[in-house]
């Protein structure tokens, strides 16, 4: 037999095994770019989530013993904390006064309800923001609170 005749087969598998390392290579480098991608958002969903926890904290405090001890209208305040998480805190307060039993025969015991939210996100426009909420980067948190006095 000619030597000829089997020439070639060896180029044809070391390109198939090029081919196969490169589609593995191209699968490893975007699954690290969506590791990288959900690290993040869950980096800025939790400094909302923490904004908008101190933005409640910072609305009992104003709705209990600060300016804002009438919460008349709905009143509502912005805070900027982009310098230290980069999110800025949108909170509002309202209150309503309910009668709830006696406190003595024929005198009502006043019950006064108050109802903090805080809305937290990345974006400099204020929250919410309609016009980011589509974007990859952005991230929004709510948390609301009610106390009865």
């Amino acid at each position: 037999m000619p030597r000829s005749a089997q020439t070639g087969f060896g180029a044809i598998a070391a390109i198939a095994v090029l081919v196969v390392l490169a589609g593995l290579a191209a699968a490893l480098v975007r699954l690290g770019v969506g590791q990288q991608i959900t690290a993040s958002q869950s980096l800025l969903a939790a400094r909302a989530g923490l904004a908008a926890r101190a933005g409640i904290e910072w609305g009992l405090h104003e709705a209990l013993k600060g300016s804002w001890t009438s919460c008349a209208d709905g009143a509502r305040q912005t805070l900027d904390l982009s310098a230290d998480t980069g999110t800025w805190v949108s909170v509002s307060c309202s209150r309503s006064t309910y009668h709830e039993g006696e406190t003595s025969p024929g005198v009502p015991r006043v019950l006064t309800v108050w109802r903090i939210q805080a809305t937290a996100c990345n974006s400099s426009a204020g929250c919410p923001d309609a016009s980011r909420a589509v974007g990859l980067n952005h991230v929004e948190r709510q948390r609301e609170v009610t106390l009865a006095r």
